[in-house]
């Protein structure tokens, strides 16, 4: 597949794979978008971080990365990664996202999730479900995924080691639709 191909296309934004030369927008998205992701997010915000990232998440089976681009100019808009995937009876992986600042509460990031939900269950990625960890505090995620039909599982203790501590997750997840 060609990284300029978009595995999916909505009516504003497009998604696809992470390439190497997004480093430079993909980090000055991150700088200026630090007061908007803190204190839910670290997004890699060097190029000496961010190369291993992108690479990372081209790597195969265990996890895949998306980049959602406005149409209208390709500017990159936000970011999807399905992270630990894992195969057999299972078919599941983990979400990462976030939207960047100059693209929050435009609905962009949710319309990108809209067609990454529609990936991972269809032949593109192939699962079964999908789960978020989303802190209690992050209010705007819980709604992004609340409102893509994800439902709250539980609460997971001390889940994940964010900004220095151990953090509470919300568990919510959601499942292939019925063939």
């Amino acid at each position: 597949m060609s990284y300029s191909t978009y595995v999916a296309e909505g009516r504003r934004v497009g998604l696809r794979p992470f390439r190497p030369d997004d480093g430079p927008e993909f980090i000055a998205r991150v700088r200026e978008s630090r007061a908007l992701h803190r204190p839910w997010l670290f997004p890699p915000d060097t190029l000496e971080e961010y190369a291993p990232y992108a690479a990372a998440l081209a790597e195969g089976e265990q996890r895949a990365g998306f980049l959602v681009c406005e149409l209208d100019g390709g500017a990159i808009a936000g970011f999807i990664n399905v992270n630990n995937i894992v195969r057999g009876g299972f078919q599941c992986g983990a979400l990462g996202y976030g939207a960047f600042a100059h693209a929050a509460g435009r609905g962009l990031l949710g319309e990108g999730l809209d067609l990454l939900l529609a990936h991972a269950f269809g032949p593109g990625l192939g699962l079964h479900r999908l789960e978020a960890n989303v802190q209690p505090g992050n209010t705007a995620s819980i709604a992004l995924v609340r409102g893509r039909g994800f439902r709250l599982e539980g609460l997971s203790p001390d889940f994940l080691h964010v900004a220095g501590a151990w953090r509470d997750h919300e568990r919510w997840a959601r499942t292939a639709p019925a063939a």
